[in-house]
């Protein structure tokens, strides 16, 4: 199949490289690359868990403004 494609210039870089590397055309040294590219193994990346910790607080963080009220004066009181 004959098609126009446009290259990012560091593919087209390395497309020209294995041209030269292996005497062989920029369409046959293009598929290679992507060949290469399809038979590469992507491992998956586990799904994100989110740490916690308890802090002894018992507060509901969907108000930020709140939260931060409460823990202000929480300092003050430590301050005393």
């Amino acid at each position: 199949m004959r098609t126009t494609v446009r290259l990012d210039p560091e593919v087209a870089v390395a497309a020209e490289r294995l041209r030269r590397e292996r005497h062989i055309g920029l369409g046959e040294a293009v598929n290679e690359l992507a060949r290469a590219g399809l038979a590469r193994q992507v491992v998956p990346t586990p799904p994100f868990q989110q740490r916690t910790a308890s802090v002894g607080l018992k507060v509901d963080v969907t108000d930020v403004a709140e939260v931060l009220e409460f823990l202000d004066a929480q300092d003050a009181e430590g301050a005393r």
